[in-house]
């Protein structure tokens, strides 16, 4: 008996999961929310470039919830200012008896309060459903890989997990210069807007979840951001940016301990890679200080004779989704947050 799936939007990451829906013999596409009038009333097979499905795109979130399914997997691009409708999409989908697995954060809610991840349990216990939070990072690099890790050291000073990403190539407008503000004077970025609201909340859950594995609490987590500003015109593949402008960014917060960071997470998303003291290869490190200590590269590599135009990263964020979905079936109502093994705690 196959899972039957419902796909939520069709971006980059949407599509590449919407055709590993549709290829493997072991899930049923059953419907399919979009949030462009050029792919509404389209069969899903055509907008992930397969043989017709007899699921027609649909923009209506009505639809969706009086569909019979196992799973939606919730994939909206990263909002920067609509976190709390997609809050309160995901728990009307739960109460209507759908698990649901989402990029869009919640992958350890209580890192916002008690009182915000228990909306999200009612609405699980509501619908007798589950939610799970996954992705490439948040939800593997840290959670998966840099905490199983830390079960090698008896002791630590300091854990750092970095995740570079030239995003210079991308070729969304509504990506580069409005969610990631690219082109911006760098005292813009003094207030908290865009992209700063989104990886504030979603990192806050992994610091979060570092907590609850770790069996620790930072005394408070500390914002530490970098700029890199143009030091001439570029051309982008999506337009111009002028001299002055903000093209590269470290977001960097630390949880902290004792007056020193224990715990780093940063971004280095990058639009110029020739910029002096920005040259860096895609990928993620993780460095742990300690006894012993730990480094680990994670390099992507991009797939060679598929006929789809994903990227490696796409894949990347699709597939902890895929795999995820016979697990977060099985699972009992509630938020999953899979446990990691053994980890190091300061404390037994």
């Amino acid at each position: 008996m196959a899972y039957r799936v419902i796909q939520w939007a069709t971006g980059a990451i949407g599509k590449t999961c919407l055709r590993q829906v549709i290829d493997h013999p072991d899930l049923e596409l059953v419907g399919l929310l979009v949030y462009s009038d050029r792919k509404a009333g389209k069969d899903a097979g055509e907008i992930a470039r397969r043989d017709p499905t007899g699921i027609i795109a649909t923009q209506s979130p009505e639809d969706i919830l009086a569909l019979d399914a196992d799973v939606v997997l919730y994939l909206p691009l990263n909002p920067a200012d609509s976190l709390g409708e997609h809050d309160e999409m995901i728990k009307r989908l739960l109460r209507s008896g759908k698990n649901v697995i989402t990029t869009v954060a919640h992958t350890y809610p209580w890192a916002h309060g008690e009182e915000y991840a228990r909306g999200f349990e009612e609405a699980c216990r509501e619908g007798n459903a589950t939610l799970f939070g996954t992705g490439i990072n948040p939800g593997t690099i840290t959670e998966r890989v840099a905490m199983a890790l830390t079960s090698v050291c008896t002791k630590i000073d300091r854990i750092r997990t970095t995740e570079i990403y030239d995003c210079s190539p991308i070729r969304s407008p509504g990506f580069i210069f409005d969610l990631m503000g690219v082109g911006r004077k760098p005292e813009s970025f003094r207030e908290v807007t865009g992209i700063q609201r989104v990886f504030r909340h979603i990192f806050g859950e992994v610091m979060g979840y570092v907590e609850r594995a770790l069996k620790m609490k930072f005394d408070e987590v500390r914002p530490d951001h970098e700029f890199g500003v143009a030091d001439r015109d570029i051309e982008l593949p999506v337009g111009r940016v002028e001299q002055g402008g903000v093209v590269n960014f470290r977001w960097r917060w630390h949880g902290m301990k004792d007056g020193k960071p224990f715990f780093t997470i940063e971004m280095l998303w990058i639009v110029d890679p020739t910029l002096e003291g920005w040259r860096y290869s895609d990928g993620w490190d993780i460095e742990i200080t300690g006894a012993p200590g730990v480094r680990a590269r994670i390099d992507l590599v991009e797939p060679k004779g598929l006929p789809d135009r994903s990227k490696a990263m796409q894949y990347a964020v699709a597939g902890p989704v895929i795999r995820a979905i016979p697990e977060v079936v099985a699972a009992p109502p509630g938020i999953l947050v899979p446990p990691v093994f053994a980890p190091y705690t300061p404390r037994m």
